[in-house]
């Protein structure tokens, strides 16, 4: 036990809703909306002192919950009637601890519940483990931003052996013991990152693709974009099921940036290519890759990474392994991972990478980049288009976070209303030049959000 362990007193949440600035296709489906949970949680030292934390992510239940046979709002009405009844389970928890141990014991909770929750509304699907965790992730803000706040800190400097009881071995197991998170994350953020741009599978590229400008002062097509914020960084979204369209996409990509990189006088630039899982297997991947290579050889050169191509269920599609992709890109899993479990069954079936995500949680984001780290994958983390605070959150995981390149950011593309006020708040998160944000501002007290 530490004197300097929290106990949660209070919790209250409350919703924002947005309408996105343009549509954004998302695994084959159009989103055109935000929901967003914030969390304010009170809580208290066993020395007595107070503190209040804020937590705040987008629901994202086409990303989190997708499903079939269920409409886009009965998805994000089990996420919201969970997001009222983990409010009631992190109120009643008594427990005193380090964040990280709240996070853990609050994260078994709250799967528990959601699986009382499917079972008691014979939900079908049932909500899955992704959904629970991005529901469950404010709250998790929320307890760290509270305990650095409460002690007058940057949450990064409290996950040493000065502050916590238990090293990384408690939660991850023996091949850990003598691990601490901290050897892990630096206490300093970065002073600068590069932006990730996604490049959407809607997008209008060039003029010729602009069929409706949206008129409100901010770019509208790829070429705009780059001499807008001097991008250097691109994400660009794929459909997975039409070979030459995704081929002929990359290749376009490749040429608007080459243009307008030559007039800005830019030689180095990059790009990862995500496929959200819509990929039918492993050889429509490399199939993929091949052909922007014998098309567009210098495009291919700038191809960092491949984000999750084929279905996230790796377990009930053991044929999807990534061992000949992986070794052209290196290929990252995102939306399956959500343990340990699941990223030493990624790393099994040739997977060289994962993409932390803020929107599954600090606590499990920090664990997880324990284990990456051991393990010598290729890290990085990624966006669900967070506006506000949720987005300082995302991008100080990976300013403190060693080996992240990038920080990917595209709520000013999608859903700027929801960033109003930050802006002045965080210029440097929220105002990108040169391709780049200034993070030196992620060093605050918490995480930094308020």
């Amino acid at each position: 036990m530490k004197q300097t362990d929290i106990r949660i007193t209070r919790v209250t949440i409350d919703f924002e809703h947005y309408d996105y600035r343009t549509v954004m296709k998302f695994g084959g489906v159009e989103v055109d909306q935000a929901t967003i949970l914030n969390v304010h949680i009170d809580v208290v030292s066993r020395e007595g002192k107070t503190g209040r934390g804020f937590g705040s992510m987008p629901l994202s239940n086409i990303w989190a919950y997708p499903s079939q046979t269920r409409s886009h709002d009965e998805t994000l009405g089990s996420m919201t009637t969970l997001a009222n009844q983990f409010a009631q389970l992190a109120s009643d928890h008594d427990d005193f601890g380090h964040p990280v141990d709240l996070g853990v014991q609050l994260e078994h909770r709250f799967l528990e519940n959601a699986t009382a929750l499917s079972n008691r509304e014979n939900l079908d699907p049932p909500i899955p483990k992704l959904a629970a965790l991005v529901t469950g992730s404010p709250f998790d803000a929320a307890i760290h931003d509270a305990y650095g706040k409460l002690h007058g800190v940057n949450c990064y400097q409290t996950y040493g052996p000065e502050w916590m009881t238990h090293d990384a071995g408690h939660y991850l197991g023996e091949d850990y013991r003598g691990e601490w998170i901290s050897n892990s994350v630096s206490e300093t953020a970065k002073p600068s990152m590069p932006l990730y741009h996604l490049v959407g599978a809607l997008d209008p590229l060039d003029e010729m693709e602009l069929t409706t400008p949206t008129d409100d002062g901010l770019p509208n097509t790829l070429a705009q974009w780059i001499r807008h914020n001097g991008l250097t960084h691109m994400k660009i979204k794929l459909n997975g099921d039409d070979v030459n369209w995704d081929v002929q996409r990359v290749v376009k990509v490749d040429r608007i940036a080459s243009e307008v990189q030559s007039e800005r006088g830019i030689d180095t630039w990059h790009y990862s290519l995500d496929f959200n899982e819509r990929c039918p297997n492993v050889d429509y991947l490399i199939e993929v890759l091949e052909r922007i290579k014998a098309a567009s050889p210098q495009g291919f050169d700038r191809i960092q990474y491949v984000e999750q191509p084929t279905a996230r269920d790796l377990q009930a599609h053991p044929d999807n392994k990534m061992h000949r992709a992986a070794a052209i890109k290196p290929v990252v899993i995102d939306e399956s991972l959500t343990d340990l479990e699941t990223l030493l069954l990624a790393r099994d079936m040739g997977y060289t990478g994962a993409a932390l995500k803020a929107c599954k949680g600090q606590t499990q984001s920090l664990l997880m980049a324990v284990a990456i780290k051991k393990l010598g994958m290729f890290l990085c983390v990624q966006d669900l288009t967070c506006p506000g605070a949720s987005l300082i959150h995302s991008a100080g995981l990976a300013a403190h976070i060693p080996g992240v390149a990038a920080i990917e950011a595209n709520s000013r593309q999608y859903c700027p209303a929801a960033n109003r006020g930050w802006e002045q708040r965080f210029p440097g998160i929220f105002s990108v030049r040169d391709g780049s944000m200034d993070t030196r501002c992620l060093d605050g007290l918490g995480l930094s959000a308020c």
